[in-house]
């Protein structure tokens, strides 16, 4: 438990507070916490639930439960003629705050209280508070456990399995306790556990693994696994010095000096040149979960859902934290937020809002990686400096990343490039966007089966001069793109060799 949570719960005890609703879904963790602070002030905590009553029982609780009073009632009876100098904890018990007994119980019960040494308190994860009590009760929301309190978790864990596993090093204790964040104690445990009695050791893969059933369970995000990684993206060499500066920038040593992590980046450019490619390979190079947000999956149909699933996707990215949350042709999913006051009843924009606002103030290490075609189509507000920490513009693939592209797709398929003439081929498709390039390869590979025979250059070269690339079709749309980015954005890949810089042309005297 952290100490400015259990220093929180204390004064509000010292302090008298009647009743606290403790907002966590980790019942023991919060249980053990109140002993403790019980302990340290001298007071007898006693807890309630619906399966075992009051533990331990008060003085007369025998005789209450035979009146035949709903349980509900009971336990509230038993507070009301409970000793002083005690902690009275009512589990689960958000399920009867909607009961008008119960209501006009604990505003009796408040009023009561107020000069006494006693304390209800009301442990629950879900919050359902009534108007009535909202001035009565005060809410606490118990955090999921930091870094430090999950560090002596994986030490106990790997201390009682010493004999064996293999000790893990400093940076991979580190690398394990990142993972760990957003999970509960017992969710720790238990796949610490598995991890040890499976693989010998404690695995990042497997707290990743546990982290999948979080997201799947929110219904609104999606989980990708590990399948692509930064060298299965050709070119793009800025883009990718600029993360790999920050491979280590979610750790305790980062923090330490001094560094805030990364908020995220807006990767806008071509399309088929990478940009979906590059934020899936970002989660494995840095060794997070890969959220996916499909906004079209947060408007729902009932007034005021759409809001509340924006909210519940935040909550979900930010409980995996740290995490990569990955949104796909972001301009797509917001289209029509000009229009939303008359079209959807404001709906567009208040969920641009509720996300727009968590981009600027958000505190969690939830690495946002944004795509868009149409820059034209983007809210100025989503663009101004805070809400990314950059933005790329990618654009078509130079003659060395054509060859890059080239080698990944053959090898990928299972073929040599060095077999093949690749600055032939990357020379014949200037113009292409990677997409085109792999389905040159692909186009080639389908001719080579017909015929019966192994795949060739010329193969590739014949269905490369068939294909029209997107930057012919719509070289306007991509110009404007281009003269765009020069001034606003940041280019993804920067030349190897740049071109010498010329020498001005001397002025013609006049005469």
């Amino acid at each position: 438990m952290a100490k400015s949570q259990l220093d929180e719960l204390e004064l509000l005890i010292r302090a008298k507070y009647s009743i606290i609703y403790v907002l966590s879904w980790e019942e023991r963790r919060v249980l053990d916490a109140i002993q403790v602070c019980g302990h340290e002030l001298g007071r007898q905590v006693h807890v309630w639930s619906l399966t075992k009553g009051t533990q331990p029982p008060l003085s007369g609780q025998a005789a209450e439960q035979k009146s035949g009073l709903p349980l509900e009632i009971e336990a509230l009876a038993g507070v009301h003629h409970g000793p002083e100098k005690s902690i009275f904890i009512l589990t689960d018990f958000h399920f009867y705050m909607n009961d008008q007994r119960v209501i006009r119980l604990l505003r009796d019960l408040s009023d009561r209280m107020r000069g006494k040494s006693q304390t209800v308190i009301i442990l629950s994860p879900v919050l359902k508070l009534p108007v009535e009590v909202e001035k009565e009760i005060t809410v606490v929301e118990f955090a999921l456990p930091g870094a430090d309190e999950i560090g002596l978790t994986v030490d106990d864990a790997m201390a009682c399995a010493q004999d064996k596993v293999k000790p893990l090093s400093s940076e991979d204790r580190d690398k394990l306790i990142n993972a760990c964040l957003g999970l509960t104690i017992s969710e720790i445990e238990d796949v610490l556990a598995r991890s040890i009695v499976e693989k010998g050791t404690a695995d990042v893969d497997a707290v990743l693994t546990q982290k999948q059933q979080l997201i799947r369970k929110s219904g609104i995000l999606e989980y990708y696994p590990f399948q692509v990684e930064m060298k299965d993206v050709g070119g793009l060499n800025a883009i990718k010095s600029w993360l790999e500066k920050r491979t280590a920038s979610f750790t305790e040593k980062a923090k330490a000096f001094g560094l805030p992590p990364p908020k995220g980046v807006l990767i806008i450019g071509v399309q088929g040149c990478g940009k979906s490619l590059v934020a899936k390979a970002i989660s494995s190079m840095w060794g997070l979960p890969l959220l996916r947000m499909d906004v079209g999956k947060i408007f729902g149909g009932i007034v005021g859902s759409s809001e509340e699933n924006m909210r519940k996707a935040i909550r979900v990215a930010e409980s995996v934290a740290p995490c990569v949350l990955w949104t796909d042709e972001l301009e797509k999913g917001f289209a029509g937020l000009q229009s939303s006051g008359f079209s959807d009843a404001g709906t567009t924009a208040r969920v641009f809002a509720t996300f727009i606002n968590w981009m600027q103030e958000k505190s969690a290490a939830v690495f946002l990686v944004a795509t868009a075609n149409d820059v034209t189509q983007l809210p100025p507000e989503l663009l101004r400096k805070g809400r990314f920490d950059e933005i790329f513009f990618v654009d078509l693939p130079m003659v060395k990343e054509r060859e890059d592209i080239f080698r990944i797709h053959l090898k990928k398929r299972s073929r040599d490039p060095a077999k093949f003439d690749i600055k032939k081929l990357a020379t014949a498709v200037e113009g292409f966007s990677g997409a085109e390039i792999e389905q040159t390869v692909i186009a080639g590979m389908f001719a080579a089966f017909a015929r019966g025979g192994e795949l060739t250059t010329a193969d590739i070269l014949s269905e490369a001069k068939a294909i029209v690339p997107l930057s012919r079709m719509m070289w306007e749309e991509i110009d404007e793109l281009r003269t765009w980015s020069k001034l606003r954005a940041r280019p993804a890949t920067v030349p190897e060799d740049p071109p010498a810089p010329t020498k001005p042309k001397a002025r013609k005297k006049s005469s």
